[in-house]
């Protein structure tokens, strides 16, 4: 996005791209369907990036969700809004988008170097290794986007927080976000329901109430309904050491419905066909209420209805952060400018999620990443400006 904009003002750009092709983490995030951006109203749109959304509003009302939509509209990629107003291109994928974008930059003067990895400040320039050696280049401007710390082996491993503390630049710790949970399930339900969907749930943490569903895997839980709760139960477990989803089972009944329904259910029905006809939980539902709340076979049918609206699903700890589909943590906004500058290293950007900030799933991450590159090309181009004045 930021050669994009350069190329566009005259400026002769090289993108340095580590990995032997480039937007590996891009094309990882459309295998399943790319999710560009999101159609909700925009005031709310520009409030989902947690404490930084403040500083990331320049950028994004420079380049919103319509934007991204136009932009990729002329690469020849029409999008459509799907469930929940996340926004996908008709073709589904990145590839064919990633594929035109790449042509039009090579059009557009833009060299592309791979196997080009950045590694330190080196004589008064940039360090990489390359195929053919050793290089340093001295650019007039440089812009750094080298991700997170999550999927590092498409690239963004974070091995650059070193060099840029040596430079005082100030860097918070990267941890998981949009991530799963290790809970301490018991191995018979490990075993029997591993793999297995929870669907038409609601869950309940600091951060809201969503509907949604979610799957149960061998280590915990893993799903969109988790990732839209996985920043305060991550917070939570680092504040308190405990922390807990709660979850709604039937949440298209009242517990007074449920209770009615539980009370006139035959007393020699097992307790599984009891919930199933009673209270419409499936398998794995009534499965979980009993691993969860090994006591509510027992309870009478008011007690039971309350803990079918309200079970706890206490968590453990959160997936590694290789896991994750994105991290929290990085350069701390106070050490950017609001050209997206390095304080510390006139000359120096920086973009996308090596900055601190984080968002949930839903098209919003590759909007900011977008926007943030875009606003970084521009904050270079004006500083190159002022400095040729």
């Amino acid at each position: 996005m930021a050669a994009e904009v350069l190329a566009r003002a005259g400026h002769a750009v090289t993108i340095y791209e580590a990995m032997p092709t480039p937007a590996r983490k891009f094309l990882l995030a459309g295998k399943s369907g790319l999710n560009i951006t999101h159609a909700e109203d925009y005031a709310a749109f520009r409030t989902r990036f947690g404490a930084a959304s403040r500083r990331l509003a320049p950028a994004l009302d420079a380049f919103r969700p319509d934007d991204v939509r136009t932009w990729a509209m002329e690469l020849g990629t029409e999008t459509f809004v799907g469930s929940s107003n996340r926004v996908f291109p008709k073709a589904m994928k990145a590839s064919p988008l990633l594929r035109v974008w790449l042509r039009r930059l090579e059009a557009e003067g833009v060299r592309i170097n791979t196997r080009h990895r950045w590694s330190g400040f080196a004589e008064g320039g940039y360090l990489f290794e390359t195929p053919e050696g050793r290089k340093i280049v001295r650019p007039d401007a440089a812009l750094l986007a080298l991700g997170g710390a999550s999927w590092p082996r498409l690239g963004s491993d974070a091995a650059w927080v070193p060099w840029l503390g040596e430079k005082d630049v100030m860097v918070h710790n990267f941890r998981p976000a949009n991530c799963g949970f290790d809970v301490d399930w018991s191995e018979a339900f490990r075993e029997r329901f591993a793999g297995r969907p929870l669907k038409a749930v609601t869950a309940s943490s600091g951060a809201g109430t969503f509907p949604g569903e979610f799957v149960v895997s061998r280590h915990g839980i893993e799903g969109s309904l988790v990732y839209a709760h996985a920043a305060c139960l991550r917070d939570e477990l680092e504040r308190d050491g405990r922390a807990a989803l709660i979850l709604d089972l039937a949440p298209g009944r009242t517990a007074g419905r449920l209770a009615r329904d539980l009370a006139r259910q035959d007393r020699k029905t097992s307790f599984s066909n009891c919930l199933r006809k009673g209270a419409g939980l499936d398998q794995v539902k009534a499965a979980l209420l009993k691993e969860l709340s090994p006591e509510a076979a027992r309870a009478d049918p008011d007690r039971l209805a309350a803990r079918i609206k309200a079970v706890a699903l206490p968590v453990l700890r959160p997936r590694p952060i290789a896991e994750a589909i994105s991290s929290a943590g990085g350069i701390h906004m106070s050490d950017v400018d609001e050209r997206f500058m390095l304080k510390a290293v006139p000359g120096l950007f920086v973009a996308g999620e090596m900055l601190d900030w984080e968002a949930p799933t839903g098209g919003y991450l590759l909007t900011a990443c977008f926007a943030t590159g875009r606003a970084a090309g521009r904050g270079i181009a004006a500083w190159l400006a002022d400095r040729h004045r």
